[in-house]
Protein backbone atom coordinates (compact mmCIF):
# COMPACT_ATOMS: atom_id res chain seq x y z
CA UNK A 1 0.00 0.00 0.00
CA UNK A 2 3.13 1.79 -0.27
CA UNK A 3 1.25 3.67 -3.38
CA UNK A 4 -2.16 3.10 -2.79
CA UNK A 5 -3.49 5.43 -5.72
CA UNK A 6 -2.94 3.96 -9.29
CA UNK A 7 -1.41 6.06 -11.71
CA UNK A 8 -2.89 5.87 -15.30
CA UNK A 9 -6.86 6.22 -13.04
CA UNK A 10 -5.25 9.36 -11.49
CA UNK A 11 -4.04 9.98 -14.94
CA UNK A 12 -7.93 9.73 -16.47
CA UNK A 13 -9.36 11.43 -13.91
CA UNK A 14 -6.85 14.96 -14.27
CA UNK A 15 -8.40 14.47 -18.10
CA UNK A 16 -11.96 14.58 -16.78
CA UNK A 17 -11.55 17.32 -14.44
CA UNK A 18 -9.67 19.70 -17.56
CA UNK A 19 -12.21 19.14 -19.42
CA UNK A 20 -15.27 20.03 -17.13
CA UNK A 21 -15.06 23.77 -16.74
CA UNK A 22 -14.72 24.79 -12.99
CA UNK A 23 -16.67 27.85 -11.15
CA UNK A 24 -14.82 30.23 -9.55
CA UNK A 25 -11.14 29.61 -8.13
CA UNK A 26 -11.29 25.41 -8.35
CA UNK A 27 -8.13 24.17 -10.19
CA UNK A 28 -6.50 20.04 -9.82
CA UNK A 29 -3.87 19.50 -7.73
CA UNK A 30 -2.34 16.45 -8.50
CA UNK A 31 -0.91 14.01 -5.88
CA UNK A 32 -0.47 15.06 -1.84
CA UNK A 33 -0.88 13.67 0.99
CA UNK A 34 -4.46 12.25 2.90
CA UNK A 35 -5.23 12.37 5.93
CA UNK A 36 -7.88 9.42 7.24
CA UNK A 37 -9.49 10.41 10.37
CA UNK A 38 -12.86 8.89 12.27
CA UNK A 39 -15.58 11.04 11.03
CA UNK A 40 -17.61 12.98 10.56
CA UNK A 41 -16.34 15.58 12.84
CA UNK A 42 -14.06 18.88 13.13
CA UNK A 43 -10.28 18.90 13.69
CA UNK A 44 -9.48 21.32 16.66
CA UNK A 45 -7.03 23.79 15.97
CA UNK A 46 -4.22 21.41 17.81
CA UNK A 47 -4.67 18.43 15.41
CA UNK A 48 -5.27 21.16 11.88
CA UNK A 49 -1.86 22.25 13.08
CA UNK A 50 -1.05 18.79 13.23
CA UNK A 51 -1.93 17.56 10.59
CA UNK A 52 -0.07 20.58 8.52
CA UNK A 53 2.76 19.81 9.86
CA UNK A 54 2.49 16.10 8.83
CA UNK A 55 2.42 17.41 4.88
CA UNK A 56 -1.20 16.78 4.79
CA UNK A 57 -3.12 18.20 1.83
CA UNK A 58 -6.52 16.56 2.23
CA UNK A 59 -8.31 15.49 5.52
CA UNK A 60 -11.20 12.89 4.90
CA UNK A 61 -12.99 10.11 6.37
CA UNK A 62 -12.98 6.91 3.82
CA UNK A 63 -10.24 7.36 1.40
CA UNK A 64 -7.69 4.91 2.92
CA UNK A 65 -10.07 1.61 3.78
CA UNK A 66 -11.38 2.42 0.16
CA UNK A 67 -8.31 2.28 -0.96
CA UNK A 68 -7.14 -0.94 0.54
CA UNK A 69 -10.64 -2.63 -0.37
CA UNK A 70 -9.68 -1.75 -4.07
CA UNK A 71 -6.21 -3.03 -3.91
CA UNK A 72 -7.96 -6.29 -2.20
CA UNK A 73 -10.23 -6.56 -5.53
CA UNK A 74 -7.80 -6.06 -7.98
CA UNK A 75 -9.49 -2.90 -8.32
CA UNK A 76 -7.94 0.54 -9.55
CA UNK A 77 -8.22 3.41 -7.39
CA UNK A 78 -7.57 7.32 -7.48
CA UNK A 79 -9.05 9.63 -5.67
CA UNK A 80 -10.98 12.85 -6.65
CA UNK A 81 -11.39 15.37 -3.41
CA UNK A 82 -13.02 18.36 -3.50
CA UNK A 83 -12.24 20.58 -0.80
CA UNK A 84 -15.72 21.54 1.14
CA UNK A 85 -13.62 23.72 4.35
CA UNK A 86 -10.14 24.69 4.53
CA UNK A 87 -10.14 23.17 8.67
CA UNK A 88 -9.90 25.95 11.13
CA UNK A 89 -6.38 26.74 10.78
CA UNK A 90 -7.52 29.20 8.10
CA UNK A 91 -7.69 32.63 9.41
CA UNK A 92 -10.95 33.46 7.07
CA UNK A 93 -12.94 29.67 8.16
CA UNK A 94 -11.66 29.79 12.01
CA UNK A 95 -15.30 28.72 12.84
CA UNK A 96 -16.22 25.93 10.51
CA UNK A 97 -19.38 24.60 11.13
CA UNK A 98 -21.64 22.02 9.31
CA UNK A 99 -23.78 24.13 7.36
CA UNK A 100 -20.62 25.83 5.78
CA UNK A 101 -19.14 22.46 5.03
CA UNK A 102 -22.73 20.70 3.65
CA UNK A 103 -23.05 23.99 1.36
CA UNK A 104 -19.79 23.29 -0.27
CA UNK A 105 -19.91 19.74 -0.66
CA UNK A 106 -23.67 20.35 -2.33
CA UNK A 107 -21.85 22.84 -4.75
CA UNK A 108 -19.51 20.26 -5.53
CA UNK A 109 -21.97 17.27 -5.99
CA UNK A 110 -22.83 18.58 -9.58
CA UNK A 111 -19.17 18.92 -10.40
CA UNK A 112 -18.37 15.94 -9.29
CA UNK A 113 -20.95 13.96 -11.10
CA UNK A 114 -19.75 15.37 -14.82
CA UNK A 115 -16.16 14.73 -13.98
CA UNK A 116 -17.64 10.72 -12.87
CA UNK A 117 -19.16 10.75 -16.25
CA UNK A 118 -16.39 11.83 -17.96
CA UNK A 119 -13.81 10.03 -16.89
CA UNK A 120 -16.17 6.52 -17.23
CA UNK A 121 -15.90 7.56 -21.04
CA UNK A 122 -12.61 7.68 -20.57
CA UNK A 123 -11.97 4.87 -18.69
CA UNK A 124 -13.75 2.50 -21.66
CA UNK A 125 -11.01 3.49 -23.70
CA UNK A 126 -8.12 2.31 -21.90
CA UNK A 127 -6.02 0.03 -23.12
CA UNK A 128 -3.70 -1.60 -21.45
CA UNK A 129 -5.66 -2.00 -18.48
CA UNK A 130 -3.95 -0.23 -15.11
CA UNK A 131 -1.27 -2.48 -13.25
CA UNK A 132 -3.92 -2.49 -10.52
CA UNK A 133 -5.82 -5.10 -12.08
CA UNK A 134 -3.18 -7.60 -11.54
CA UNK A 135 -2.36 -6.33 -7.75
CA UNK A 136 -3.23 -10.03 -6.24
CA UNK A 137 -0.33 -11.38 -8.13
CA UNK A 138 2.23 -9.91 -5.74
CA UNK A 139 0.37 -10.33 -2.76
CA UNK A 140 -0.03 -13.87 -2.92
CA UNK A 141 2.44 -15.52 -0.18
CA UNK A 142 2.27 -18.83 -1.03
CA UNK A 143 3.66 -20.12 -4.96
CA UNK A 144 0.84 -21.13 -6.79
CA UNK A 145 3.02 -24.34 -7.43
CA UNK A 146 2.75 -25.26 -3.33
CA UNK A 147 -1.23 -24.43 -3.33
CA UNK A 148 -3.38 -27.54 -3.56
CA UNK A 149 -5.18 -27.79 -6.49
CA UNK A 150 -8.41 -26.63 -5.40
CA UNK A 151 -6.88 -23.66 -3.90
CA UNK A 152 -5.69 -23.11 -6.80
CA UNK A 153 -9.03 -23.32 -8.90
CA UNK A 154 -10.61 -21.46 -6.22
CA UNK A 155 -8.47 -18.34 -7.26
CA UNK A 156 -7.90 -18.44 -10.43
CA UNK A 157 -9.85 -16.14 -11.45
CA UNK A 158 -8.05 -13.51 -9.38
CA UNK A 159 -4.77 -14.07 -11.21
CA UNK A 160 -6.16 -13.88 -15.12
Amino acid sequence: MAQPVCPVLADVLAQAVAAVPAEGTARLHRGGVYVCIEGPQFSSLAESHGYRSLGASVIGMTNMPEAKLAREAQIAYATLAMVTDYDCWHPREAHVNAEMAIGNLMKNATRAQRIAAHAIALVDRLQPLSAAHDALRQALVTPLDAMAPAVRERISVLLR
